[in-house]
């Protein structure tokens, strides 16, 4: 599903990742975990296309999106990418159902299509009867499960997600962690999970350990 090697990332004269391989299988949830500052987050945002690497290559479902423009990583990250942040990051002014459709409409996708999946995955997700409340009228847990509908709108190859229960009470985020399971054997999904929770990394298939820039072995 996706093979990084090589990876380097500098901000001026702080080298921050110093040269990461990473290979994940269709269907495998990895953790990634390491201190504050160690290079986590960077590395997941050049995973997910949303930063450039200054070296290395990087495919992700067998197309080498290291070598596309800028244009080409914009379409391919609506089609084949999924993201989950830690403060859901949705919308105000829509409701949680719009949320979700928002990028099957930014990929052009037929409407009807957007909105039945929508629905789908609000009921899978647990909160279909909130579909039509915005975001201030949902709680938290409520809130990042309708982050985590939108991510899988455009039935993603992978989905990557920046310390996901980090804005979550204990009982949220337990049920979050579950989630994340039952996706990967319901629909398939794979994950790549920035996380400090201990017991989210350590349920995953693999967890792996950024120290200084690098991958610990």
């Amino acid at each position: 599903m996706l093979t990084a090697s090589g990876i380097t990332k500098s901000y001026g004269d702080l080298r921050v990742l110093k040269g990461i391989d990473l290979h994940v299988e269709k269907k495998e949830i990895i953790s990634i975990v390491g201190a504050s500052g160690a290079g986590k987050s960077t590395l997941l945002h050049i995973l997910g296309t949303l930063d450039q690497s200054d070296n290395g290559s990087l495919r992700i479902n067998q197309s080498d999106v290291s070598r596309m423009s800028n244009k080409e990583k914009s379409a391919f990250r609506n089609k084949h990418i999924g993201f989950i942040f830690q403060f859901h990051n949705l919308l105000p002014e829509f409701t949680a159902k719009e949320n979700v459709c928002i990028p099957g409409y930014i990929g052009k996708r037929d409407a009807a299509e957007v909105s039945r999946r929508a629905d789908e995955l609000l009921e899978v997700l647990g909160i279909s009867a909130r579909r039509d409340h915005k975001p201030s009228e949902l709680s938290g847990g409520e809130q990042q499960r309708a982050a985590v509908a939108r991510a899988l709108i455009n039935a993603p190859s992978i989905i990557f997600a920046d310390e996901p229960s980090g804005n979550l009470d204990s009982k949220n985020a337990k049920e979050l962690h579950s989630l994340f399971f039952k996706l990967r054997d319901e629909l398939g999904q794979t994950f790549v999970i920035v996380t400090h929770n201990e017991e989210l990394a350590d349920m995953a298939d693999r967890k792996l350990e950024i120290k200084d820039g690098v991958m610990l072995t």
